[in-house]
C-alpha cells in the first residue's frame, strides 16, 4: 500500500492506494496505528479478486459470512476508525458488483485487492472511542467518550 498526505492545513487527509493482493482492513488498521489515528472516516472504490462480507446475526451475536470468490467491483466502501481498548479498530461496510451487475453488500470481513483500491481517509477532529455493548456483543462508538 502507498499513501500520500493530501492536505496538511486542516484535518489530515490521506490517499491510500492498495495494490494487487493487499488486504485492506489489515492495511488501514496498520496505517492508523502508524499515524496514531484515534478517529477517522474513509471511502473507497476499486476492485477485489476475493471478498468475504458479513451480515450480523443478532441471535447468534456473530457475523454470517457471505464469501464471494470472484472478481468484483467495489461500488462503495465506507467506514470509520475508532479506538477500541486503546487501539484503532476499522469498521467498514462494502457494496460490490458482480459481473452480471448484481450487487452484494455487508460488513467487510476480509478481501484481496485486484488490481487496486483507492481509499480517501480523513482524520476526525474529535476522538471516536468505542465501548463494548453487552446487549449486542459489538464495540460501538460512544459519543460521550
Amino acid at each position: 500500500m502507498k499513501s500520500k498526505l493530501l492536505d496538511a492545513s486542516g484535518a489530515r487527509t490521506w490517499a491510500l492506494v492498495f495494490d494487487k493482493g493487499d488486504e485492506p482492513v489489515a492495511g488501514i488498521t496498520e496505517f492508523a496505528k502508524r499515524e496514531g489515528l484515534r478517529g477517522a472516516h474513509f471511502t473507497a472504490i476499486g476492485a477485489f479478486s476475493d471478498v468475504t462480507l458479513g451480515y450480523f446475526d443478532r441471535g447468534a451475536r456473530t457475523y454470517k459470512k457471505i464469501p464471494l470468490h470472484e472478481q468484483v467491483e467495489v461500488l462503495s466502501l465506507i467506514g470509520d476508525i475508532a479506538l477500541d481498548g486503546g487501539a484503532p479498530k476499522v469498521h467498514a461496510h462494502a457494496v460490490v458488483g458482480r459481473a452480471d451487475g448484481e450487487a452484494r453488500g455487508g460488513h467487510l470481513l476480509d478481501a484481496r485487492v485486484w488490481p487496486t483500491l483507492e481509499v480517501v481517509l480523513i482524520e476526525s477532529p474529535r476522538h471516536l472511542c468505542k465501548r463494548h455493548d453487552p446487549d449486542t456483543g459489538l464495540a460501538l462508538i460512544d459519543p460521550a467518550a
